[in-house]
């Protein structure tokens, strides 16, 4: 048995009664079939005299002939995992016994993995040594059959990992989450990293190995909380026999730990990894986890390559950077490492990308400079070498391989740490509570405030602080208020519109005119406000529809469609295509955002010139219409009873006092979703509407070319032609 589809039903008429009478019509919205269906009781009887019904596909608009279209056939897979009827995979859904300790939780949709913190020397304590794999950092989701696997970074590489995955889904671990390396291992039964990405290339993933070290989920159970210890036993009893060839246990070292490094540098391997007994799983990088490495060894960006000298071919050598801060800086170069093969491929990849002027935020002296072929900052290269000099470039460096799982804008120089003293996880104290961003003392830096993430406060205000040219623009001369969850996503929330008597710091106080007979109301206009207010528990931040300078004419109205939550996500992209169609035939500009919980929000900036009345009555009039034209699809009216099997086009964020949350705003959910901008053309990509996170979002950011929302302006105007064409007055 699979599932097939999922979706919603809508009886037409009342169930109970066309059911009596043996005719039962409904309207299917699912992810494979929709439209109208008819269930007709027969005089036959079968086994048992029980009865009969014949199901007929109404003649509509999806309605397709069979000869032309068979939907089992051409859609066979389960919408749960790539599972079809008859395969071996396949088999019921059945929940193993849940742990008593841990308590079994909800599977969170995203995660984040643990980091390794790079350390100069081996601690003292107590700590477990693993082998450092040389491979890809791949975490798997394993829930109800489907088996998703994801870098670091939430990339799906499922599809590249077919056999590892088929592998997994046999193993009968629904429930959980495991975290592991994937690895290609060379004729000696070492890691070869070339050899891994040989394998990407060519499609080969029958050679690729799944070591699994950790399990921050299992059968259902949240292990985070439980020490490294546990986590890996309860990991390696789950697998058992049940460990394939392909999907292995990451085993750990007994000896003395300055024994296993130099065993490890010995037998030509990357390094160790050391794990602190008693630790918890927290998705960030840790001095929890630390890694030891026998050479230097990091990922460089491409900057730059000469031209080859002798018989050599392709290139001479390739000109490295790094970032510090937000500019790219000059770190060596590399020449050796290479065979002709990937001479030649390489130089073709940097022939596509030159470009003029050094990508460089400082110039090299003209020696340095000379011959030089600049190309976009990228790639990413693996490198190792022997030491870093005073000016910051390496000494000695060779190629290993070049790598497509890190964006190049995370690509820094790895400055080793020495060690902490190791202590028991349970005299670990709270990092000190004079933690300070942007001149702001944060209290409580180390609370979860995200259990499904392990995101901690500090966390979450670093992450406002790396994103605030991003949101600033949006929150800016515009009043803000703030929903506050002090105790995290899942304590009690609160909006905040006033200032009130609590101090936010660096928060500016506006004109108590804009709101009389209240206390002053708020705004966010600097980094320093920004994350004041994430200081003071603030997790989403919504702003007004007007300015500050022009409170009472809004220059945007929002429509925000909220779809019953059981519809499938298909619906929601038709109800956001049909809605821009609505607005492109009024001659109106609209622009897009993912709300961070289910729905989407379309924006539609304007003049500053109608009131808030006519504002809302307008956008009113354009759910009213959609919901005329499509009843079955889309409602105009509130309320979860009104919007079963279909989206609400909630028009009421367009009343004086009213928000919604801004763009780039964090939302108080598990994972912590952010609302995000997205071109028109995005939209049919998208999985969901909280498809960016606080782990993911800045990836998007600091790597995409253009801006999302061009063209945004406020000239606008409703006009009587478009009052009438919505069978409106204006109020």
């Amino acid at each position: 048995m699979i599932v097939w589809d999922h979706g919603v039903w809508q009886p037409i008429g009342d169930p109970q009664e066309t059911y009596k009478a043996g005719k039962l019509k409904f309207t299917l919205i699912g992810e494979k079939l929709s439209g109208d269906w008819t269930l007709v009781r027969t005089h036959l009887r079968g086994s048992g005299d029980k009865e009969q019904w014949l199901l007929i596909k109404e003649r509509d608009q999806q309605a397709r002939p069979a000869s032309e279209f068979d939907v089992v056939a051409e859609l066979p897979k389960s919408v749960l995992s790539d599972a079809t009827i008859g395969d071996k995979t396949t088999r019921k859904t059945v929940k193993k016994p849940k742990a008593v300790k841990p308590e079994p939780t909800a599977l969170p949709e995203q995660l984040a993995p643990q980091l390794a913190t790079l350390v100069d020397k081996v601690p003292a304590g107590d700590w477990r040594y693993e082998i450092k794999f040389d491979g890809y950092r791949i975490l798997a989701r394993i829930d109800n059959g489907q088996v998703r696997l994801l870098t670091r970074n939430g990339h799906d590489w499922t599809a590249k990992l077919p056999l590892q995955a088929k592998a997994l889904a046999e193993m009968k671990l629904d429930g959980s989450w495991l975290d592991g390396e994937v690895v290609v291992l060379n004729d000696n039964g070492f890691p070869d990293f070339q050899g891994l990405q040989n394998a990407f290339e060519i499609g080969r993933s029958v050679d690729i190995i799944y070591f699994v070290f950790d399990a921050p989920f299992l059968h259902d159970a949240d292990q985070r909380e439980l020490p490294v210890e546990d986590r890996r036993a309860a990991l390696q009893k789950a697998l058992g026999r049940k460990s394939r060839q392909i999907v292995r246990f990451s085993e750990a070292f007994t000896a003395n730990p300055q024994d296993i490094v130099e065993s490890a540098c010995a037998l030509s391997l990357e390094g160790v990894i050391g794990k602190r007994a008693g630790s918890p799983y927290v998705s960030r990088r840790s001095p929890d986890w630390i890694k030891l490495k026998c050479r230097l060894r990091q990922g460089f960006v491409i900057i730059g390559y000469t031209q080859p000298q002798g018989s050599r071919s392709g290139f001479g050598a390739l000109l490295l950077g790094v970032y510090d801060d937000k500019e790219l800086v000059y770190a060596g170069r590399v020449g050796t490492g290479f065979n002709q093969a990937n001479l030649k491929l390489f130089h073709g990849q940097l022939q596509k990308i030159e470009r003029k002027t050094s990508p460089l935020g400082k110039s090299l002296t003209a020696a340095q400079a000379w011959g030089v072929h600049w190309v976009e900052p990228t790639l990413v290269c693996e490198a190792e070498f022997a030491e870093w000099t005073r000016e910051g470039a390496v000494r000695q460096a060779a190629f290993i391989a070049m790598r497509t799982d890190k964006p190049a804008t995370e690509i820094v120089r790895e400055q080793p740490q020495s060690p902490k003293a190791s202590k028991p996880a349970s005299e670990k104290k709270t990092r000190s509570a004079d933690s300070s961003v942007a001149g702001v003392k944060i209290t409580h830096p180390d609370r979860v405030i995200d259990k499904d993430s392990g995101t901690r406060k500090l966390e979450l205000v670093q992450f406002y602080e790396r994103i605030s040219d991003w949101i600033l623009p949006f929150l800016r001369n515009r009043p803000v208020s703030l929903l506050r969850a002090p105790e995290g996503v899942g304590g009690e929330q609160f909006f905040q519109k006033h200032a009130e008597r609590l101090a936010i710091p660096n928060i500016r106080h506006l004109d108590p005119e804009l709101d009389p007979g209240h206390a002053r109301l708020m705004e966010i206009d600097s980094t320093a406000a920004l994350i004041g207010a994430a200081q003071m528990g603030a997790i989403e931040l919504h702003t007004w529809g007007a300015t500050t300078d022009r409170i009472e004419t809004p220059d945007l109205f929002i429509l925000d469609l909220d779809p019953d939550p059981a519809l499938p996500w298909k619906s929601m992209v038709e109800a956001t295509q049909l809605t821009l169609s609505v607005l492109d035939e009024l001659g109106l500009e609209a622009f897009l955002k993912t709300s961070g919980g289910k729905g989407m929000h379309i924006v539609v900036p304007l003049a500053r010139k109608d009131d808030w009345e006519t504002v809302k009555a307008f956008a009113k009039a354009i759910a009213q219409f959609m919901a005329q034209q499509l009843p079955e699809r889309i409602t105009a009216t509130m309320g979860p009873k009104n919007r079963v099997g279909k989206i609400f086009v909630d028009y009421l964020r367009n009343t004086r006092g009213a928000s919604t949350v801004a763009a780039y705003s964090v939302r108080a959910r598990p994972g912590l979703p952010v609302s995000v901008p997205i071109a028109r053309d995005e939209l049919t990509s998208l999985h969901g509407s909280q498809e960016w996170t606080v782990a993911n979002l800045l990836e998007r950011l600091e790597g995409f070319k253009g801006d999302p929302w061009a063209g945004y302006a406020h000239r606008q105007r409703i006009t009587a032609k478009m009052w009438k064409q919505l069978g409106s007055k204006k109020p």
